[in-house]
């Protein structure tokens, strides 16, 4: 019996020592130190090609290169109807994702671990329709046209098609059971969806809305077009309907006036 309790502690021993050792060589790789050249060339396409990242004070640009280099390394990126994926393709789809969740320290979307990119609008399966993006919480992926997603960042009049699709993957990830589960406060959302269904009808009705009509099909789209708005329009958001755009600072918490800088 003695014999037995002492092979059975040393089995404990051994499996809790080989896990340890597998867990941090995992660790390890999760936080090696990415390649200096790559981070710089990252950085570079940053401050030359996103607004939001030029937009941020120095120590919070640190930061978000990290998170950036961070996406990047967790998603699978996956050409359609071309070669490759260019670096610089996924830096600027991952800035998109960093763009929306960085009022929260430990989202990242995880759940959406494959993003799809067409080099033009592409013919949906599932809705039997062409579209320029869609999310699919299914596969965990997101789908993206890089016309239109390059479009979106390029012309600041509330339509961007990569804010627009991590918006319903924003949502979706709040929804799905899994480490970033739950990571928004019920009483916000609960605020939000009031104001947000009397601005839908709104948008439904003769009277003039700040938001497009796409916005009116129902609370997910209208989340999504708010969204855009709230990060190219945020002075006329806030103008147009304060408590509204205030909602969804606390919601993303952040807001994008704090980086506007008057000239």
């Amino acid at each position: 019996m003695g014999i037995e309790v002492f092979l059975w502690i040393l089995f404990l021993i051994l499996a809790v020592g080989i896990g340890w050792y597998f867990s941090s060589q995992s660790s390890s790789k999760e936080h090696k130190r990415p390649n200096q050249k790559a981070l710089q060339q990252h950085t570079e396409i940053l401050s030359k090609h996103f607004s939001f990242y030029r937009s941020l004070p120095e120590k919070s640009k640190t930061i978000f290169v990290k998170r950036v280099e961070r996406f990047i390394k967790l998603t699978q990126f996956v050409p359609r109807n071309m070669a490759h994926v260019s670096d610089e393709m996924k830096v600027l789809i991952s800035a998109s994702a960093v763009q929306i969740t960085f009022g929260y320290t430990d989202v990242l979307l995880d759940h959406f671990s494959k993003i799809i990119v067409y080099p033009d609008q592409f013919f949906s399966s599932s809705s039997r329709r062409y579209h320029k993006g869609e999310v699919n919480p299914r596969f965990g992926t997101i789908v993206l046209s890089w016309k239109h997603f390059v479009e979106g960042y390029t012309y600041h009049e509330g339509v961007n098609l990569g804010l627009h699709e991590m918006a319903h993957a924003l949502q979706l990830e709040n929804l799905i059971l899994n480490q970033e589960f739950g990571f928004m406060s019920k009483k916000d959302i609960a605020d939000w969806e009031i104001l947000a269904e009397k601005e839908i009808e709104k948008i439904n009705s003769p009277k003039e809305s700040f938001f497009r009509d796409y916005g009116g099909k129902n609370q997910h789209e209208f989340f999504a077009v708010a969204v855009e708005n709230f990060f190219e329009r945020p002075k006329e958001f806030e103008v147009y309907h304060q408590t509204l755009y205030y909602s969804l600072c606390r919601l993303l918490r952040q807001n994008p006036l704090l980086l506007i800088i008057d000239q």
